[in-house]
């Protein structure tokens, strides 16, 4: 459903394959430290455009045909540990704190990093004797994705620096490869093999060996920017629960899913981003308000989508908050905005908004240049809850979607907010 880097493998390997949105290619890698060698060049192709967490269109048609994919046949800041005593008095850790604790090693991780003085500069670009235009093509074709299929996305990381633009496009085309192997046309080719080859295949582009010029895109990025693997392995635990799971039962199971297939690009990022060199809170509530602003977007994902959603049999709406409100998985499917579904949604939209509020209060920890495009990013996003309500809740027919004047508009907004706020002391 909708919802956020060079040894290349041999021919003669098992190579992953299937629909991550990649024409045919046929290329070679090598990429370790600052070497890489390149033959080959990628054949463009035709694509049909469908909806995903990631914007509007469909990849399929992006395949790596020849690899192995395909088988046959919060409020988080200042949170404090939180357990649940089940039944048989087992303490279980809910989903909050399991985030958190995720939260708590990346930011340990730039901590590290400044501590070493590796900071969050940008390294210089690696020079390829004869092949000096490899790198670049491969971030081209991350924008010509990003430029077809998240038209929004684009028009916010243009104001970001060259350099920031360019990662956060190969960690966007990533995102949206891992979403495409189960929201895409050939969704049911995929298994959990196939993504435990995906998960496989993300291990090589970290150390540095990547399959085809989108992952090489990524490698470059990750040694450029300390940016982790786990969140990247954890939108892949996403795409999991998307296989074998269609129903949650409270918000506690739907806020863990919220967190792999889109808090992770809020933590994906923030390296990216980078932190203000005046600012005075810790590093962890950095990621945690990125990790907000992910959920926020999600839960709007979510709740723009529940009509597309029930069409495929999906619902992703707490079941037990449902049955407080007085509706059932019938009330989706039947598609009828009624009082209870208004006072419903209501709550949705008023939980996501706070999520929307967290973020908001950490936006002017991040460098300068960066809180721009994200304050654009976070209103694009933001006024889709608004556009629900103007369409009087009726999500089962009606697609909310914002305007490019109302884009433009919220523009000087951003700029404003961008701008005014001041480091919290």
């Amino acid at each position: 459903m909708s919802i956020c880097t060079l040894w290349v493998v041999s021919p003669s390997s098992e190579v992953l394959s299937g629909n991550v949105f990649l024409e045919p290619i046929r290329e070679s890698y090598h990429f370790s430290d600052k070497s890489l060698m390149y033959n080959g060049r990628v054949k463009k192709s035709r694509h049909q455009r469908r909806r995903s967490r990631y914007g509007v269109g469909d990849l399929s048609s992006f395949c790596l045909r020849e690899s192995g994919l395909e088988t046959p046949g919060k409020k988080i800041i200042g949170i404090l540990p939180v357990l649940i005593a089940t039944p048989g008095r087992r303490m279980t850790m809910t989903s909050e704190q399991k985030v958190y604790d995720v939260v708590l090693k990346q930011a340990a991780l730039i901590n590290r990093q400044l501590r070493s003085r590796e900071n969050l500069e940008v390294k210089p670009d690696i020079i390829l004797p004869g092949n000096a235009n490899v790198l670049n093509e491969a971030y081209d074709r991350c924008r010509e994705v990003c430029a077809e299929y998240a038209k929004s996305f684009l028009l916010g990381n243009q104001l970001m620096t060259p350099e920031r633009r360019l990662a956060i496009w190969a960690i966007y085309v990533w995102c949206r490869r891992t979403d495409e192997l189960v929201d895409g046309l050939n969704a049911s080719n995929i298994n959990p093999t196939a993504l435990d080859r995906w998960e496989a295949r993300l291990e090589d582009v970290f150390k540095g060996q990547p399959f085809d010029m989108l992952d090489a895109a990524l490698s470059d990025t990750i040694t450029k920017y300390p940016v982790d693997i786990q969140p990247f392995r954890d939108m892949i635990e996403g795409m999991r629960m998307d296989l074998k799971k269609s129903r949650y039962k409270n918000f506690d199971e739907l806020y863990l899913y919220c967190y792999y297939v889109a808090g992770t690009v809020g933590l994906m990022s923030v390296p990216v981003m980078g932190i203000a060199p005046e600012s005075k809170a810790t590093t962890e509530s950095v990621y945690n308000a990125a990790l907000s602003l992910g959920i926020a977007n999600q839960l709007t994902n979510i709740l723009r989508d529940v009509g597309e959603d029930a069409r495929r049999g999906r619902v992703y709406l707490p079941q037990d908050e449902l049955a407080q409100a007085g509706l059932s998985d019938e009330d989706i499917f039947a598609g009828k905005v009624t009082d209870k579904w208004r006072i419903f949604m209501k709550k949705q939209i008023k939980r996501a908004r706070k999520f929307y509020d967290d973020a908001e209060k950490r936006s002017p920890e991040l460098s300068s240049a960066s809180r721009l495009p994200v304050w654009a990013a976070l209103l694009f996003y933001r006024k889709i809850l608004d556009e629900i309500e103007a369409n009087d809740y009726n999500n089962f027919t009606k697609r909310a979607y914002v305007n490019k004047a109302k884009k433009l508009l919220a523009m000087p907004v951003a700029c404003a907010k961008s701008l005014s706020f001041m480091i919290p002391k």
